[in-house]
C-alpha cells in the first residue's frame, strides 16, 4: 500500500513538473498556450514514463515508437518531455521558448528538435500525419518481417485535441485508418471541451466516441485524463486491441484545461496566453510545488530518464536486427537503404537513360498517360515507391501493372485514398516522415485548394513526397469553370520549396518525375494534360536540359546572332509557341522558343545559364493557360527588354470542347504570333 502511495506521489509530482515547465517557459516568453499541457500532464506520464518505446540517444532510431503532438499549440508539453527524458535539449532551450533560432519554437518543428516527428499546429494534420506512420509502419512489416523475425514492431500514438476533431481533415484520416485496420494506432482525445471561443458545447456536440466507433475504431470511453493509472489502464487495453488486430483505439480522456489554476481551469482563459505572476503562485500554491522557476526535482528527473531503458531496448532490436541479417542479408540490405533515405545506387544513370528512351520513342499521349508509363518505370527500380489516388486512379492514371491495393488483409503499393484530398497529402507526409517510402498521391489540379495546407506543410518540413496532379488547364473541356484550374498554378508556385512542374510531353513528363524521386529536400508537384501532346524534337544536349527547369528547345537568329523574340511556355502551350514560331519563321522572324517546365528550378540555375535561356533586351512573350502574373518577372523584370507580354487566362473558364475554349480564349498560333510581331514592332 505504501509503495502505490510513493508510486502515485510520484506520478502527480511528475505531472506538476511538466505543468510548470510549461507555465514557466510560457510565462517568460509572454506568449503561448499554458492550458493544454496542464490539462494532459497525466496522459503524458502514463505514456511516456511507462509504455512509450524510444531511445533520446538516437531520435532516428528505426523501430522508435512514433509520438505526435496533433495539438501543436501545445508544444511545451512535448518539449518538457523530450528535456526531461533525455533528449538533446538542454534546459536553456525551455527558457528560450519561443525566441529567435532555439529549439523550442512556437508549435513543433520537424528537423528543428531532437525528438519531434513532425511540424505540427495546423489542426487535424498532425492525427492525420499519424494515420500515414502507422501505415507505412503496417505496410513495412508486411513487407520486411519474417517468422521468428520481427524488425518493424512499433507503434504511433498521437495527443488531439477538440480542435482536431472539429477540422474535417480528422474524418478523412479517421474513416482511412479505420478501413485499412491500422491497429498500431492510438489517438488521445483531450476531451476539455474548451476551444478559443469559449465552451464547445455551442458548436462542437458530435457524439464523438460513436463517431469513431463507426470508423472502424476501438473507442474507450470516460476516461480521467488527471489520473496516471486509469490512462494507464487504457493504454494497456490498446495494447491488447493491437495484439487482437481489431483496429486502431481512441482513448477518451475527460480532462481539464489549465488544471491546477484556482481562476482559469475550466475556462478559455487558459488555453492561449500567460496565467501571469499573481495566478502562477495562486497555481504554485494550489499544486503545492515548491520549486522555483525551471526548478526539477531530482526524483522527477530520475523517473523520466529513458536513456538506459532506451538504450536497452534500442540494443535489444540491433541484436535483432543482426539475427535477421544473418538469415536474410539482402532484405536486411535493402531495409537498411530505404530507412536511411538512400536510393539505388544506380537510380540517377537509368533515370537518364529513361529520359532518352522516352525523347527516341516519341509518343503522342496525354502527360497524365505519360506520368503513368513513367511510374510503371520507376517502379521496377524503386520498390519503395508507394503512391495512389483520391479516388481518381482511372483519370489520374497512378496505378501500374502489378502495382497490387493496399488494403487491410493484404499487400500492395497503390493506395485507393477515396475522396479524400486533404487526408491523402496530410498522410502522404506521415508515410515520407516514418521513412522506407517515397511516396506519391493524385487528383485533379483544381482539387489542390482541397490538399493545399498538407502540401505546404511538406514543403515547409522539406519532404520528398510527389504530388500528381491532372486535368491541368481549361483544355479538359466539357466539365467547365469547376474542375478547370485558372489561379492554380502561380498560386502552388508562390509555396516556398514546392518544384511545380508543368511539362510539355512525354519527355518531360519522365523527367519531372526522375527529378521528383531525386529530390530530398522538398516535394514535387506535377501539372499534367488530359489531353494527348506531341513528342517535341530534342537534341541528346537538350534532353539533358530539361533538368535545369527551362532551356531553349528551338532557337533561330537574326543578323545580331540573337532572336527577334523569345516564346516562353509550358505545358501544352508548347506546341503551340513552337505552330506560333513557324508562323514567324515564314516572314523571316527569328524566334526562340524557351520551354519552361519548372520556373522554380530554372530560377536555382546560375546566372550564366539563365541569361544564355532568356538572352539580355530581346522581347519575351509567355504563353501559359493559366493566371498570368507570375509570368511578369520573366518578360519585364530585371534584364528584360521594355517590351515584353504574357498570353494567359484571368478570368474563370467554360464549359465546351477543348478546341473551342482555345479559340474563345486565344490560345491560338496566330494570336501567339500576332502578339510577337506587337512586342517586336512588326
Amino acid at each position: 500500500m505504501n509503495m502505490r502511495i510513493e508510486s502515485a506521489a510520484l506520478d502527480t509530482l511528475c505531472a506538476n513538473a511538466l505543468r510548470f515547465l510549461a507555465i514557466d517557459a510560457v510565462e517568460a516568453a509572454n506568449s503561448g498556450h499554458p492550458g493544454m499541457p496542464m490539462g494532459m500532464a497525466e496522459i503524458a506520464v502514463a505514456l511516456w514514463t511507462r509504455h512509450l518505446k524510444h531511445d533520446p540517444s538516437d531520435p532516428k532510431w528505426a523501430d522508435r515508437d512514433r509520438f505526435v503532438l496533433s495539438n501543436g499549440h501545445g508544444s511545451m508539453l512535448l518539449y518538457a518531455l523530450l528535456h526531461l527524458t533525455g533528449y538533446d535539449l538542454p534546459m536553456d532551450e525551455l527558457k528560450r521558448f519561443r525566441q529567435l533560432h532555439s529549439k523550442t519554437p512556437g508549435h513543433p518543428e520537424y528537423g528543428m528538435t531532437p525528438g519531434v516527428e513532425t511540424t505540427t499546429g495546423p489542426l487535424g494534420q498532425g492525427f492525420t500525419n499519424a494515420v500515414g506512420m502507422a501505415l507505412a509502419e503496417k505496410l513495412l512489416a508486411r513487407e520486411f518481417n519474417r517468422p521468428g523475425h520481427a524488425i518493424v514492431d512499433h507503434r504511433t500514438w498521437v495527443f488531439l485535441g477538440d480542435g482536431c476533431l472539429m477540422e474535417g481533415v480528422s474524418h478523412e484520416a479517421a474513416s482511412f485508418a479505420g478501413v485499412q485496420r491500422l491497429s498500431k494506432l492510438v489517438a488521445f482525445w483531450d476531451d476539455n471541451r474548451i476551444s478559443i471561443d469559449g465552451d464547445t458545447a455551442g458548436w462542437f456536440a458530435d457524439d464523438t466516441p460513436a463517431r469513431f466507433r463507426a470508423y472502424g475504431w476501438n473507442v474507450i470511453e470516460r476516461v480521467d485524463g488527471h489520473d496516471v493509472e486509469a490512462v494507464d489502464r487504457a493504454i494497456r487495453e490498446a495494447l491488447a486491441n493491437a495484439e487482437e488486430d481489431t483496429g486502431p483505439t481512441l482513448i477518451c480522456c475527460r480532462t481539464t484545461i489549465g488544471h491546477g489554476s484556482p481562476a482559469r481551469a475550466g475556462t478559455a482563459a487558459a488555453h492561449g496566453a500567460p496565467l501571469g505572476k499573481d495566478e502562477i503562485a495562486a497555481t504554485r500554491e494550489a499544486l503545492d510545488w515548491q520549486h522555483a522557476p525551471f526548478e526539477i526535482p531530482d526524483e522527477v528527473r530520475r523517473a523520466f530518464d529513458t536513456r538506459e531503458r532506451g538504450g536497452a531496448l534500442h540494443r535489444n532490436w540491433r541484436e535483432r536486427l543482426e539475427a535477421y541479417r544473418t538469415a536474410f542479408p539482402e532484405a536486411a540490405a535493402e531495409f537498411e537503404r530505404r530507412m536511411a533515405g538512400k536510393l539505388p545506387v544506380g537510380l540517377p544513370v537509368l533515370g537518364e537513360a529513361l529520359v532518352r528512351g522516352v525523347q527516341n520513342e516519341a509518343p503522342n499521349v496525354a502527360t497524365r498517360k505519360a506520368s503513368q508509363q513513367a511510374i510503371g518505370r520507376l517502379a521496377r527500380a524503386l520498390p519503395e515507391l508507394l503512391g495512389g489516388s483520391a479516388d481518381l486512379t482511372h483519370s489520374n492514371l497512378t496505378d501500374w501493372p502489378g502495382c497490387g491495393a493496399v488494403r487491410a488483409d493484404s499487400p500492395g503499393r497503390h493506395i485507393n485514398w477515396g475522396v479524400r484530398e486533404f487526408g491523402m497529402a496530410a498522410a502522404l507526409n506521415g508515410v515520407a516522415l516514418h521513412g522506407g517510402f517515397r511516396p506519391f498521391g493524385a487528383t485533379f489540379l483544381v482539387f489542390s485548394d482541397y490538399a493545399r495546407n498538407a502540401i505546404r506543410m511538406s514543403a515547409l518540413m522539406k519532404l520528398p513526397v510527389v504530388h500528381v496532379m491532372t486535368h491541368d488547364s481549361i483544355g479538359l473541356g466539357e466539365d467547365g469553370p469547376t474542375h478547370q484550374p485558372i489561379e492554380h498554378l502561380p498560386s502552388l508556385r508562390l509555396i516556398p520549396d514546392l518544384d511545380v512542374w508543368r511539362p510539355c510531353d512525354a519527355v518531360e513528363t519522365q523527367a519531372a518525375w526522375i527529378a521528383g524521386v531525386l529530390r530530398r529536400d522538398g516535394p514535387t508537384l506535377l501539372a499534367l494534360s488530359r489531353q494527348n501532346l506531341p513528342t517535341q524534337p530534342r537534341s541528346a544536349e537538350q534532353v539533358a536540359d530539361i533538368s535545369r527547369g527551362g532551356y531553349v528547345l528551338a532557337d533561330a537568329a537574326g543578323p545580331s546572332g540573337k532572336p527577334a523574340v523569345v516564346l516562353i511556355a509550358t505545358g501544352s502551350e508548347v506546341p503551340l509557341a513552337m505552330a506560333a514560331r513557324d508562323r514567324l519563321a515564314a516572314e523571316g522572324i527569328p524566334a526562340r522558343i524557351v520551354s519552361m517546365p519548372c520556373p522554380g528550378v530554372f530560377d536555382r540555375q546560375d546566372a550564366a545559364w539563365r541569361a544564355a535561356v532568356l538572352p539580355e533586351g530581346v522581347p519575351r512573350l509567355a504563353v501559359e493557360a493559366a493566371h498570368p502574373d507570375l509570368w511578369w518577372k520573366y518578360v519585364t523584370g530585371a534584364g528584360c527588354s521594355a517590351r515584353g507580354n504574357v498570353i494567359g487566362i484571368d478570368r474563370f473558364g467554360e464549359s465546351a470542347p477543348a478546341g473551342e475554349l482555345a479559340a474563345l480564349f486565344g490560345f491560338t498560333p496566330d494570336r501567339v504570333a500576332d502578339a510577337a510581331r506587337r512586342l517586336i514592332g512588326g
